[in-house]
């Protein structure tokens, strides 16, 4: 129990100790990739918290990481969608929605989620070491593998479902193998697995960008000369990512 207590705290100290950076880095406007490695950031913490539901503190450092989860969501969608619109030669409206981005991330920088989240952050391993102490932590490596083993089993039934959903799947494939990152000691993913779960993750994001981006062309003038590639490379997207499932449906469960 010491030793996962141990790796847990290690875990948190250095999530902390991303986000600042990140937060540095936003703030100061140093580069373009600041906000995805926040969000980057903030995703491994929830997939570390996630299996440890239910015991003292974690429900209030999840709301804290999921509130920073949505504050930023629409940011990184724009920032996905103007490098598109630069890749394929639509620098005007590339450039319209990049102009928006230093304000914008030195307000997230700023934002009171991000403060919060760094509050309760920097206090939660002192939370988990009294918990220790006081003998809270009981089963909690059972309750890990449990929660993991529960994952998987989402993720399979999904992927049994003739009728599935697209959405959920990307996100049961993102919750088992970042899961599976947190605790490498105890869901001991081979590299054949996540070379899968990589792959399905990559085809479902592809769909899901077309799927989005068409969702905008409905109210924003400057996209409409992207839709009909949008709609032929979704529906592309759409058989490689079935094509993909399918095989890690099969070398998976």
């Amino acid at each position: 129990m010491s030793a996962l207590v141990d790796h847990l705290v290690a875990q948190v100290i250095g999530l902390e100790v991303g986000i600042l950076s990140c937060q540095a880095r936003l703030a100061a406007v140093t580069d373009d990739e600041a906000l995805h490695d926040l969000r980057t950031t903030v995703r491994r913490l929830r997939s570390l918290l996630r299996p440890l539901r239910g015991l003292p503190g974690v429900e209030q450092l999840e709301l804290a990481a999921s509130t920073v989860g949505q504050l930023t969501t629409p940011l990184r969608d724009r920032e996905v969608l103007a490098a598109y619109l630069h890749q394929h030669g639509y620098h005007e409206a590339a450039d319209r929605r990049l102009r928006l981005q230093p304000v914008a991330y030195r307000q997230v920088a700023q934002s009171a989620e991000v403060v919060h989240l760094l509050l309760i952050l920097d206090a939660f391993p002192r939370f988990i070491r009294a918990s220790q102490h006081q003998k809270l932590l009981k089963g909690m490596r059972s309750r890990i593998e449990k929660r993991l083993a529960k994952q998987w089993q989402k993720l399979n039934d999904a992927l049994q479902d003739p009728s599935h959903d697209r959405h959920r799947l990307r996100l049961l494939i993102k919750r088992v193998r970042y899961a599976a990152e947190a605790y490498p000691e105890l869901d001991k993913l081979s590299d054949d697995a996540l070379s899968h779960l990589k792959k399905a993750q990559g085809a479902l994001g592809d769909w899901h960008d077309c799927w989005q981006w068409l969702a905008q062309a409905e109210h924003q003038a400057d996209l409409q000369p992207c839709v009909a590639v949008w709609h032929r490379t979704m529906a592309d997207a759409e058989e490689q990512a079935d094509r993909v499932l399918e095989k890690l449906a099969k070398r998976c469960f």
